[in-house]
């Protein structure tokens, strides 16, 4: 009788390489930085002048100044959201795909379907947390095993300090547009742009966090797919490969 195939055999054939995506991913990551650098530059240059004039300097409106500092302000605001934009998209999407492998290499440490790898990030307030738990799953099954076929311990701290990076920047970068939005005296726009200064660096670490966790997210399932072999665990729970 011919061998009957393994599980993680009959799947490798659903599995495709992220690689592609995860260098887009990384690219546009780094477009988010120099963006970001930009807003830091420009948020530092704007909050300057309203300072000036909150200190009554009487020459800080003189010249436009101040309409100078706004507009390099919007123009670098836009760049901002069109990184961040193309970045969501082509991230989403690698998203999806080491979640599909993940599939594969291990079903079974998958507590959420495999639509929750986009639907999760859309969901109110439970994006804060949602996305973690899938991104948890696709971790755990790729992880390489041994050659002997038994789990081998990666560490989860690119995943941890990705994800509370990127918690904490949503939740800061929103208090701080909520203060710039309620400011009316000029010390306090002076304080909220110090804020929106504060969180466009809190996003640049972010940034710098997640490339670190695609990349080795990525590389993961590279050498998990180079294995081949399914885990020890299943291969007990089958039982003898028929002859």
């Amino acid at each position: 009788m011919a061998p009957t195939p393994a599980p993680m055999q009959e799947g490798l054939h659903r599995l495709r390489s992220p690689v592609g995506l995860s260098k887009a991913v990384v690219a546009l990551l780094g477009a988010v930085i120099v963006t970001d650098v930009g807003a830091v530059a420009a948020g530092l240059n704007t909050r300057r002048v309203y300072a000036d004039i909150a200190d009554g300097d009487p020459a800080s409106g003189a010249g436009g100044l101040v309409q100078r500092a706004e507009l390099l302000d919007e123009r670098v605001y836009s760049l901002q959201l069109l990184a961040l934009m193309a970045t969501a998209v082509v991230f989403i999407i690698w998203f999806r795909r080491v979640r599909l492998n993940a599939e594969v290499f291990d079903a079974s440490q998958q507590s959420m379907r495999p639509g929750w790898a986009i639907g999760s990030w859309f969901v109110p307030v439970g994006n804060l947390w949602l996305p973690r738990r899938v991104a948890a799953g696709i971790w755990t099954a790729s992880a390489q095993t041994n050659t002997d076929g038994s789990w081998r311990t990666v560490s989860r701290t690119p995943l941890n300090l990705w994800w509370t990076a990127w918690v904490l920047d949503w939740l800061f970068g929103r208090y701080a547009s909520r203060n710039y939005e309620q400011a009316e005296l000029w010390q306090d726009i002076v304080d909220a742009v110090g804020l929106t200064v504060a969180s466009d660096a809190l996003d640049i670490v972010a940034a710098v966090l997640a490339i670190r966790f695609v990349r080795k997210l990525t590389a993961m399932q590279g050498e998990r797919a180079a294995l081949g072999a399914y885990p020890l665990r299943e291969q007990l729970a089958a039982g003898p490969v028929p002859s």
